[in-house]
């Protein structure tokens, strides 16, 4: 592992002590920019789980990509600063209340003087690390966290402003690796049913809220949840958001 070169990618220059507010300032980093995308399947291009393949796309290429490879590369990242971190399985919630499959996401737990849910490859959800065994509300500002046990499982629930709670995924502690994944992994860089397939979209935080490229509608969302959108008339323009908004160049 490259620490420097993925410190430099992350923008990173805080402290390196495997503690809490490190945890904290890495993960805010990374989402700050590294884009949640799947432009790689719509190009046909496989996924490859490991921590040199994901390395190559995501700092070397300076590419983004979804859970399996930004949850997976940080953890490495983690793991080379001398943090306890595994990979947790979970199944994403729908709209209808209902959860995926198990290894549908993966999601990190990194173990210091308290255990702690990170997360950097699920898109507009929490910035900041949450605390694993803490039952009550994380306020993160306009939203609140709960994580909810539910028979042998927890479930990561969000409420924006005064909105009700609803689920994000439910997750259980087993760990795992990235050979536990590649089934899902595959599925949904195939399977016709996965949202992943359906439509290209690159998506990263911001200071001040989100920026989003679904298919050909660039949408800038606010903190306080204001959006402005912008459909595009071109696939030259399209490159040129990827590009400015994300740092993204394609090849062809």
């Amino acid at each position: 592992m490259d620490v420097k070169a993925y410190l430099e990618r992350i923008n990173y220059r805080g402290s390196l002590a495997p503690a809490a507010e490190t945890l904290r300032d890495l993960q805010i980093a990374h989402l700050l920019t590294v884009p949640f995308e799947n432009l790689s399947i719509h190009a046909k291009q496989p996924i490859v789980l490991n921590d040199g393949a994901l390395f190559d796309k995501i700092i070397r290429r300076r590419r983004g990509g979804f859970c399996y490879e930004a949850n997976g590369l940080f953890a490495a990242l983690l793991r080379a600063l001398g943090f306890n971190v595994a990979m947790l399985s979970a199944g994403v919630a729908n709209a209808e209340g209902d959860f995926g499959p198990d290894f549908d996401h993966m999601a990190l737990m990194v173990t210091l003087e308290q255990r702690w849910l990170a997360d950097v490859g699920f898109g507009d959800s929490f910035r900041e690390p949450l605390l694993l065994d803490e039952r009550s509300e994380q306020v993160q500002g306009g939203r609140a966290y709960r994580i909810v046990p539910d028979g042998t499982h927890l479930i990561l629930m969000q409420r924006d402003g005064a909105d009700e709670w609803k689920a994000q995924y439910r997750f259980t502690l087993q760990t795992y690796e990235y050979s536990d994944y590649a089934g899902m992994c595959h599925y949904h860089q195939t399977s016709p049913q996965s949202h992943f397939t359906q439509q290209r979209v690159c998506s990263r935080a911001t200071e001040g809220g989100r920026v989003t490229l679904s298919e050909m509608r660039f949408i800038e969302t606010s903190e306080s949840g204001e959006r402005q959108k912008h459909t595009l008339t071109s696939q030259e323009e399209y490159v040129a958001v990827l590009r400015e908004h994300f740092g993204i160049r394609l090849n062809g």
